[in-house]
């Protein structure tokens, strides 16, 4: 465990995050790849909606222009006008909220949609990853990933995006309204749109640096959080709550201030824009009130009406609702830099690079015929290496498990190598154990055969293939992994034995099961093989769980086994128990040991003893007491603690 990040100083100006370009552009492609049809119906539905609530201006504009012909020519005709606008303006208002409600619909099925297909993006993309992303990313910070920063996305898709469709609408509209009714108090109303602009600009370009930070804050958060409740036990055991309090303060602290800045700008755009829009509704009526009391002004408009309170009430209200769809535009920008800053950092996982596998010698079930290795479909127990050539033809090489690694070089980095000039073989049904003390390269060197890492220089032969050649899936699939910490997923006893082999039957798991010697305790639990685990198998005790691992390795089958501190959980009585299954389980099998406890592996066939990256020692166990070197001095000590 790592105690939290300690406050950081204030990132130079140069070096501040700011949102990418193209993330927005990003989005609405993906949007329209997917929901074209539904997306094109919103849209119609939001310009509907949008000319039956900025009608209400123009019927306004009729009925107070029968209003003033009923006071010069009779009331008769002029209230059946008044009517039959009225009865057309409910007509359409009806129409609009059907619109407003269909869209709603529309946009709540597509919002759901999209996201689950990018949190399915995101998880395919994160399967695809390499070993080291996860050795690097804090799991926190990821899974921030798929819960604040989608729910920014879900913000922007279901409520920002069609509402600012709506608002632009509404003020295209509104300003060919405007526009209609009169030119010189339309010119006014732009001139209070540039003030809006340029304070939009300024305070809403101040905001979208912070929300991107405050982003990334969050992440931390969450992955300080998750790293506290993942080792809990330890936070108690060293009565490091109060320190643990004070690391969280920090990083809790740092998350504030970068809030705090984003919403202190994204808060007072509202009121200023309000307060701007206020101020123009009063100077247009006082305007219109001018100019109506003026007999030399003349309207300049597109529908030739004399100016009167026909086109000045109207006016006012076009210009409330012109202002108030500029202010949502003010708002709605928020809500987007945040998304875009979410946006951000899940396109960030979407677009790591993969783990690259440019294998094409692959794995398949086959059989002898006439001492001929054949491939077929039909399980046969006996599995061969398919390897294409470049001439056209195909050979079948038998998977027997013979692993030599020559003159291998790795670093985790490139400038510092961890693993010097290693070569070993390990020929088929060999055990071959590594010992060392702690960060001598043993679990390194098991991580190589595997691929989970390439090696810097060197090769790794598997039956006389280059395992480079060899696809990673098929590589992973002839190997069997047992490792220190236990990993346990959420399902029954039986759900967590066939993860080794998914196609495996439930008389295959209960015999792995009863290999590793973990049947009985299995048969104790509440519902034997039904039982359901979770929180990695919380339930149960560190060494039924490593049992369960045994038995989910076993079922697989695989014909070269690793090890890596198999048994360390084990108290000594169960380990005895558990070492019979094991050595029934390696017979046959080429097996990988890493051990510290020397009595495991007195029985392998070749120990290797590693220190500073380099094998110094290697031999059976006779071999490398009577030689009294490094292997003699770890066995007796740990034969005397012993």
């Amino acid at each position: 465990m790592t105690k939290g990040n300690k406050k950081q100083p204030p990132m130079p100006r140069g070096n501040r995050p700011k949102p990418k370009k193209g993330t927005f552009k990003r989005i609405m492609k993906m949007l329209f790849e997917e929901y074209k049809l539904p997306l094109i119906v919103a849209i119609v539905c939001v310009l509907f909606s949008t000319l039956a609530s900025t009608s209400a201006s123009l019927f306004l504009n009729q009925i107070v222009a029968r209003i003033e012909a009923g006071l010069q020519t009779g009331w008769s005709e002029a209230a059946k006008s008044i009517g039959s606008l009225i009865a057309l303006m409910g007509g359409i208002y009806v129409l609009g909220i059907i619109a407003s409600f269909t869209q709603a619909r529309i946009m709540a099925v597509v919002t759901q949609g999209f996201l689950n297909s990018t949190r399915k993006k995101m998880f395919s993309r994160m399967q695809n990853l390499p070993i080291k992303y996860f050795d690097t990313h804090p799991h926190g910070d990821t899974m921030s990933y798929y819960t604040n920063d989608i729910d920014t996305l879900r913000q922007l898709v279901s409520q920002a995006i069609p509402s600012l469709i709506m608002s632009a609408l509404t003020i295209i509209v509104l300003v060919a309204y405007m526009l209609y009714l009169s030119i010189w108090m339309t010119l006014v109303v732009f001139g209070a749109v540039i003030v809006m602009l340029i304070v939009v600009k300024h305070i809403g370009g101040n905001s979208s640096k912070y929300f991107l930070r405050q982003q990334k804050a969050i992440g931390e958060t969450e992955g300080f959080i998750e790293e506290m409740m993942s080792g809990q036990k330890v936070v108690k055991v060293f009565n490091h709550e109060e320190e643990c309090c004070k690391d969280f303060d920090e990083i809790n602290n740092r998350l504030f201030e970068e809030s705090s800045k984003a919403h202190s700008f994204a808060n007072i755009l509202m009121p200023i824009m309000g307060n701007i829009g206020n101020i123009l509704y009063v100077l247009i009526a006082f305007i219109g009130g001018v100019l109506i009391l003026s007999p030399g002004v003349t309207n300049v408009s597109l529908s030739g009406q004399a100016l009167g309170l026909a086109v000045v009430i109207p006016f006012i209200n076009m210009t409330r609702q012109f202002t108030n769809n500029i202010t949502q535009i003010s708002q709605h920008f928020n809500h987007i830099i945040m998304a875009l800053a979410g946006a951000e950092r899940i396109f960030e996982l979407m677009d790591e690079e993969p783990e690259v596998d440019e294998g094409y010698v692959t794995l398949v079930n086959a059989k002898e015929i006439d001492g001929e290795i054949v491939e077929c479909e039909e399980r046969t127990g006996i599995w061969a290496w398919k390897h294409p050539h470049e001439n056209g033809t195909t050979t079948y090489t038998k998977l027997m498990g013979d692993v030599r690694m020559e003159n291998m070089d790795f670093g985790y980095t490139p400038e510092k190598l961890v693993l010097h000039d290693v070569t070993l073989y390990a020929e088929p049904g060999q055990k071959v154990a590594f010992v060392g003390a702690t960060g001598a390269g043993k679990t390194t060197v098991t991580n190589l055969i595997n691929r989970f890492y390439d090696v810097a220089d060197g090769k790794i032969r598997y039956d006389g293939i280059n395992i480079n050649k060899i696809k990673k899936d098929d590589l992973r699939h002839s190997l069997g992994i047992v490792l220190q910490e236990t990993n346990l997923f959420t399902g029954t006893v039986m759900e967590n034995i066939r993860y080794g082999k998914l196609d495996a039957t439930d008389e295959e798991c209960i015999a792995a099961a009863k290999l590793a010697n973990a049947h009985d305790f299995i048969m104790r639990l509440p519902h034997g093989y039904e039982t359901q685990l979770t929180s990695n198998g919380s339930n149960l005790s560190q060494g039924q769980r490593q049992l369960l691992s045994i038995a989910r390795c076993a079922v697989a089958d695989p014909p070269v086994m690793i090890l890596d501190e198999a048994t360390s959980s084990i108290d000594t009585r169960t380990e005895a128990i558990v070492q019979q299954g094991m050595d029934a389980l390696m017979k046959g099998r080429t097996v990988f040991v890493i051990a510290h406890r020397l009595s495991t592996i007195q029985n392998s066939d070749v120990i290797m003893v590693l220190e500073k990256g380099r094998i110094i020692e290697r031999g059976n166990h006779d071999k490398l007491i009577e030689e009294q070197g490094k292997y003699y001095q770890l066995y007796t000590g740990n034969f005397a603690n012993n």
